[in-house]
């Protein structure tokens, strides 16, 4: 699975993306996150409140319970606010 992260969330982590093997247990966007928060303190820092992050998977904006699976691309950026 290839995992972006956009804006603070790319500067908390240190890197615009990484491809990751995640184990099978992991099948949501929420559990994907939860994964990531445990693979350094910077994942930990930027998933630490999943309410102040948005996802999107394979280019279209997804709910936290939305599934995932190796082959899907998935997105992580603070929500985005106009005006």
């Amino acid at each position: 699975m290839k995992v972006y992260y956009f804006a603070w969330v790319r500067d908390y982590i240190g890197y615009p993306y990484e491809d990751i093997s995640c184990p099978k247990t992991v099948k949501t966007i929420e559990q994907l996150a939860q994964y990531l928060k445990d693979q350094s303190d910077g994942h930990r820092r930027a998933f630490q409140d999943l309410s102040s992050i948005r996802a999107a998977k394979n280019q279209k904006f997804v709910a936290n319970d939305s599934e995932v699976a190796d082959a899907d691309e998935v997105a992580f950026f603070p929500p985005v606010t106009g005006g």
